[in-house]
């Protein structure tokens, strides 16, 4: 299954340059390392939004509740700066009320 609206589907850009790429952040820092050892930094923010968003078109792999909205995890694959592909694993949320798919958080599979 293919998530709802994934077509639609965002990325705050500080969920990317403050938490994903950032070294500081609390949990972040560790993804931060991976994301950069293929090639991702701030000056490319762009590839790797356009990366995950990319990932939103693949398969479901797993449908969780919360109370704030249905959650969707996806797993695929990410080309990188580097020229190879990872697989990594991907949450999105449709929160209450909304429609609209937003990115969570991404972490190497």
């Amino acid at each position: 299954m293919k998530m709802p609206c994934c077509q639609e589907a965002y990325i705050p850009v500080a969920k990317v340059e403050k938490y994903l790429l950032s070294e500081t952040h609390a949990v972040g820092r560790s993804k931060a390392k991976f994301f950069k050892k293929y090639g991702f930094n701030l000056e490319n923010v762009d590839l790797l939004e356009q990366g995950l968003l990319t990932i939103a078109y693949d398969e479901v792999t797993e449908i969780l509740l919360s109370p704030y909205g249905t959650k969707y995890v996806i797993i695929g694959e990410l080309e990188t700066p580097s020229t190879k592909k990872v697989t990594i694993q991907t949450v999105w949320i449709i929160e209450n009320r909304e429609s609209i798919p937003r990115f969570v958080t991404a972490y190497p599979k």
